[in-house]
């Protein structure tokens, strides 16, 4: 009788660890699915504002190139061509990129440039009530004129 009543025991626990498991397993997938979804996020903010200084870099290299977008664009592009939306975009004027280069006056009074990315980009795994949309942001570089 003794030995029934501990293979009966035995079987309850092994029960309870599957309902437990199959209670959190929704929450660790979305849990999954958000912390790629933020990498995702992080790795597209970094590579345009490494983009928008780079471009920055480029027209602040001589008077001639401070609002110099077509020079910025092809230097941007080649920044951001590992983002999945921009494989086949070929100009910086339109959606999901645009990319402005003006000249500007720095805080100190001397000649600058002003580069400013607007980047719209999609989400991997879109999270219905959560993390619906697309993701977008703005970066804006000045720097000072070499020449």
């Amino acid at each position: 009788m003794e030995k029934y009543s501990r293979r009966r025991a035995g079987r309850r626990k092994r029960g309870s660890a599957l309902i437990e498991i199959t209670l959190l397993a929704p929450w660790i997938f979305f849990l999954f699915v958000f912390v790629i979804d933020m990498g995702f996020y992080n790795y597209s903010l970094i590579a345009v504002e490494n983009a928008a200084r780079i471009g920055a870099e480029y027209t602040s290299g001589a008077t001639s190139t401070v609002a110099d977008q077509a020079g910025a664009c092809t230097r941007i592009l080649a920044e951001l061509q590992m983002l999945p939306n921009l494989s086949g975009v070929a100009s910086c004027s339109a959606s999901p990129l645009t990319v402005t280069a003006t000249s500007v006056t720095g805080v100190d009074g001397t000649p600058a440039t002003s580069v400013t990315i607007t980047y719209t980009g999609m989400q991997m795994i879109p999270i219905p009530g959560f993390m619906m949309g697309q993701l977008s942001f703005q970066r804006n570089v000045q720097m000072r004129v070499k020449s």
